[in-house]
């Protein structure tokens, strides 16, 4: 599921909303769907050891292994 950036036309608020194909995204603040999707320019991945250690936590937190390795990854 990709990241998109939003803008609100009604209150300027401007919010990022992780989402589905099928997803109805509201502005956060004022509820408003008729929200409008931002051009953004892709992150390049982090080369440094904490970056990719703080990653690898967090990944292992939200239940995925998409921060590792194959040969990282736990045998099932």
């Amino acid at each position: 599921m990709p990241i998109y950036q939003y803008a609100c036309p009604h209150c300027q608020h401007s919010f990022e909303k992780l989402v589905r194909s099928d997803t109805v995204v509201a502005c956060p603040q004022c509820g408003a769907t008729d929200v409008d999707k931002c051009v953004t320019a892709p992150q390049a991945p982090g080369k440094s050891k904490a970056i990719i250690q703080r990653a690898r936590v967090q990944a292992a937190k939200e239940g995925h292994f998409s921060n590792f390795s194959k040969a990282e990854r736990p045998k099932v």
